[in-house]
Order: C-alpha cells, then sequence, then structure tokens
C-alpha cells in the first residue's frame, strides 16, 4: 500500500512562498498521476494541482494558476508544490494524494484520488 507523507507546511506573510513536498513509499508511484488538495475546516476539500506520471501535464485550479507550480521526481518518489505570491485564503492544510486509475484524465475530483498523507498546515497572515 502507497504510503504519503508531506512536508513543508508553516506560517507565511501574504506575498511570501512556499514549498510544499509529498514524500512517497514504493517506486509503484511513479506509474499514477499525483495531486495536491487543500481543506478548510468545516469546508469540503478542493483541487489545487495535479501532475501527470511523466511531469508534462500540469493541472491548477483557476485560483492558484500563475502562482503555485507542481512538479515531481520519480527517482526519488516526491512530488512537490512551489507556492508564490500566497494569500491569506490560501490558509489550509495541504494533502497529497494518487490518482486511482493508471490513466489520468485530468480528473479534479477528490474521488479520484487516494491514499492521502496527513497533510501539512499552511497559514498566510494578513
Amino acid at each position: 500500500q502507497v504510503q504519503l507523507v508531506e512536508s513543508g507546511g508553516g506560517l507565511v506573510q501574504a506575498g511570501g512562498s512556499l514549498r510544499l513536498s509529498c514524500a512517497a513509499s514504493g517506486d509503484i508511484v511513479s506509474l499514477y498521476a499525483m495531486g495536491w488538495f487543500r481543506q478548510v475546516t468545516g469546508k469540503e476539500r478542493e483541487f489545487v494541482a495535479a501532475i501527470s506520471r511523466t511531469g508534462d501535464g500540469l493541472y491548477y485550479a483557476d485560483s492558484v494558476k500563475g502562482r503555485f507550480t507542481i512538479s515531481r521526481d520519480n527517482s526519488k518518489n516526491t512530488v512537490d508544490l512551489q507556492m508564490n505570491s500566497l494569500k491569506p485564503e490560501d490558509t489550509a492544510v495541504y494533502y497529497c494524494a494518487t490518482y486511482l486509475s493508471l490513466y489520468y484524465s485530468g480528473s479534479r475530483d477528490r474521488r479520484d484520488f487516494g491514499s492521502w498523507g496527513q497533510g501539512t498546515q499552511v497559514t498566510v497572515s494578513s
């Protein structure tokens, strides 16, 4: 079973940057698209970004496009999320997850992803 561990969260001022990392156990992860989601208490978990298994397909939520960059290193089984120009509304717990099928169609539905990590808190102060 795949296990994912997120890291890199923290407290940052608006306009600042953070880089989140997701470490995956098992090289089978390189076969799957990966995604980042975020959740605020009391709200549904929402899509942030996703990357195809080869890294040539990148998908972003409109709210983060142009500010966030997702990348992966299959040799290290890691998926990163570089977050720039952070805003207070980016405050959330961020989770990484694997797509549940070998063929990724660009889905942004959290129900199509699994093996969720424990999450890492990102807090952006105004």
